[in-house]
């Protein structure tokens, strides 16, 4: 399994009630699954880690951090690594996720912008991402979808690599993994823009929370605002 790229939607809305909690407070709802409903409502169609799950992993990080006198916020940014903390509660504010091999994102970011994505930087760049959300937003999920499988497919065949399922078993899994991760990033994207109250998160797995989004959003930044 390869290093996977993350676009998070985050209900804005949710994350400030989750930071202006005082932050004792928050563990001890937290710990009763009592914030459930400050949770944004699953977006059709798109994963997010299940409610429990979010739960423990924000718990498990607190611990980390002790008791703490102030809101979430002032928490987060007093100590080092807030932008963790940050990315955690963005995670229980949304409404969902599209996640991808990122060997498999340069295949459909290829395909989106008509061009080579060169190298990781330019996979992850505000500039690059600026246009794949203008070219993806409200367009057909299968048309997209085609353009990938048939990019896809002309690669192997410059390969020299078969397309014939009985010689490689793997050719039809991969075809419908491809299938649905372009139909999905697609999706994805249309929802966040179709939400006002929703803004988009690009990072990766294993990245430091530091680095996830772009600008604004930029999770350092984002808490300093």
């Amino acid at each position: 399994m390869g290093i996977e790229t993350v676009l998070l939607i985050v209900n804005e809305k949710s994350l400030d009630e989750i930071l202006n909690l005082e932050w004792n407070n928050l563990y001890q709802m937290m710990e009763k699954g009592a914030l459930r409903h400050i949770r944004p409502e699953k977006f059709t169609g798109l994963p997010r880690p299940f409610d429990i799950d979010c739960e423990a992993e924000i718990l498990d990080w607190m611990d980390t951090v002790g008791k703490r006198e102030g809101t979430v916020k002032q928490v987060l940014l007093s100590i080092e690594d807030g932008e963790e903390g940050l990315l955690q509660f963005m995670q229980f504010a949304s409404p969902g996720n599209w996640e991808c091999w990122e060997a498999r994102t340069y295949l459909y970011l290829d395909v989106a912008l008509d061009r080579e994505i060169t190298d990781r930087n330019d996979l992850y760049s505000s500039e690059t991402w600026d246009e794949v959300v203008k070219k993806l937003t409200n367009l057909p999920e299968e048309e997209f979808a085609e353009k990938v499988c048939i990019d896809w497919m002309d690669r192997r065949k410059q390969l020299g690599e078969t397309l014939d399922e009985k010689e490689d078993p793997k050719i039809i899994p991969t075809y419908e993994a491809h299938t649905r991760n372009s139909k999905q990033l697609v999706h994805a994207i249309t929802k966040w823009k179709n939400n006002p109250d929703c803004i988009g998160i690009i990072g990766r797995e294993h990245l430091e929370a530091s680095q996830w989004g772009h600008g604004d959003y930029n999770l350092t930044n984002y808490l300093n605002r």
